[in-house]
């Protein structure tokens, strides 16, 4: 399919790639650096890796314990984003832009909740 017919000019192949790699770290940094949010739940992925790697569990359990503090990062990735985008329309209340935003942190919430009950079943199971 040629450039025209994809959509969206631009590069492709390894090009493509690497610059969706340079803008994807600079999303990283921009939420690390915007983000207070971000920031906390980098700090607690840090103390979950130390956390579960000391812990004597099993490697599957390791995986979903840390794959839950990931899922709440992405989740928060996407928060962020929305809100971003709804904070760029104007800063005017709008009905919409206020669910928009609600959405986006309740999803962040569930998230959360998944990570936490993750989290104790798996360490009530294993040591209770």
């Amino acid at each position: 399919m040629t450039e025209s017919r994809q959509g969206k000019p631009g590069s492709t192949g390894v090009k493509r790639v690497i610059k969706a790699t340079v803008y994807s770290i600079q999303g990283l940094r921009a939420a690390f650096k915007y983000e207070a949010a971000i920031r906390q739940e980098c700090i607690l992925l840090m103390i979950a890796m130390v956390l579960v790697f000391w812990l004597d569990l099993a490697m599957l359990e390791r995986i979903a314990m840390l794959g839950t503090v990931v899922l709440v990062i992405i989740v928060e990735l996407l928060n962020s984003a929305i809100e971003a985008v709804v904070d760029r329309v104007g800063p005017e209340r709008h009905e919409l832009s206020g669910r928009a935003k609600d959405i986006g942190s309740a999803a962040v919430f569930v998230a959360l909740s998944f990570a936490g009950f993750t989290w104790l079943y798996i360490l009530i199971h294993h040591y209770w």
